[in-house]
């Protein structure tokens, strides 16, 4: 990131990161009435479009397709308010925010029980070289890169490479990968999970082929999926892999200074900060992640020191494909030709 960024980020490192949570409990409760509209404005529309793009396959295919990836906002927007669920931020009640989160990962094909435990240790261990490999984007160090065979310099080669990462990847992750409860196999719960969330899935496609065919899984139903997938992956990936972000290993690792310091505060248009849910406050988040996502813009509004920290605009999160390499010695991201590899 530019040194701009950097100075910004060095302004919100002013007040040791243990010091926010007491801060930022008093933005802790949700709203019942709030995260009900923001379900209301969400799902309402989410289904309208779709209703929407499966009548115009009387009209226009290019006009099915076209609703359908606008309707790809919504239904990232659905995932984000899954994302509250499992952390316990949209309703005060537990019982009813994970059967909302259940629900709604039907639509997002994502077993909610699964990936609220996998998101749980991604948030116990984010920037943790000691403990990767559980929901994160796998990073290695220069070191370990370098020790690695021929082969395996490959294979992460082709794991990095953007075509990789944002084409192939968000369809095999939510296609695919989510089908089963990869890295929690060994537990009955996450099967339940994820056989359950597959079978709600596979009733719904049922109905849609027998009522429509093929056209709307097409047209409708993958372009928005993909769509979604892609931009959840990219809003992830820019969340924690930029280059002043923060790792550390097992002995030298901190909770909340690796939460502060090693999530990003991404700078979105007011649309896309609205379709993501302010997820691009990511910093916030990783301190506190029980308040609400439509609670998050207060935090920064009141907070100077986080509104400035860790800023990221859109143009410069189109470097951070770039950077694949974790240098221990500078304490950055960075590429592989800055690393000098082969």
């Amino acid at each position: 990131m530019p040194d701009q960024s950097e100075a910004a980020r060095q302004l919100g490192a002013a007040r040791p990161a243990r010091d926010w949570i007491r801060i930022l409990a008093e933005y802790r409760e949700p709203d019942p009435l709030r995260s009900s509209f923001e379900l209301a404005v969400t799902l309402g529309p989410f289904l309208i479009l779709w209703a929407l793009a499966w009548w115009s396959m009387s009209i226009s295919y290019w006009l099915t397709v076209s609703l359908s990836l606008v309707n790809a906002g919504f239904l990232l927007r659905l995932f984000a308010i899954q994302h509250d669920c499992g952390h316990g931020a949209f309703f005060q009640n537990r019982t009813l925010s994970d059967w909302l989160g259940r629900v709604i990962g039907v639509l997002t094909l994502t077993p909610y029980d699964v990936w609220r435990r996998s998101h749980s240790i991604h948030h116990s261990s984010s920037g943790n070289l000691g403990r990767r490999g559980m929901g994160d984007i796998h990073t290695v160090t220069v070191a370990e890169y370098h020790a690695l065979t021929p082969l395996n310099k490959l294979i992460y080669r082709l794991y990095r490479n953007p075509v990789v990462l944002f084409c192939l990847g968000p369809g095999y992750l939510f296609l695919l990968q989510n089908r089963l409860p990869l890295g929690l196999m060994g537990n009955a719960r996450y099967w339940v999970s994820a056989m359950c969330t597959n079978a709600a899935i596979f009733v719904w496609v049922a109905l849609v082929l027998y009522f429509g065919g093929l056209v709307p899984i097409l047209l409708i139903f993958l372009p928005s999926t993909l769509l979604a997938a892609t931009a959840g992956v990219w809003l992830f990936y820019v969340q924690h892999q930029f280059e002043t972000t923060h790792w550390d290993d097992d002995e030298d690792w901190q909770l909340h200074d690796a939460a502060l310091h090693g999530s990003s505060h991404y700078v979105l248009p007011p649309v896309l900060q609205w379709l993501s849910a302010n997820i691009g406050v990511h910093h916030v988040h990783h301190l506190y992640s029980r308040i609400p996502f439509y609670r998050l813009p207060e935090v920064l509004r009141d907070h100077a020191e986080l509104a400035q920290s860790n800023r990221m605009t859109i143009r410069e999160s189109l470097h951070t494909v770039r950077l694949n390499l974790w240098d221990e010695e500078s304490r950055r991201l960075i590429s592989f030709a800055q690393a000098g590899t082969l």
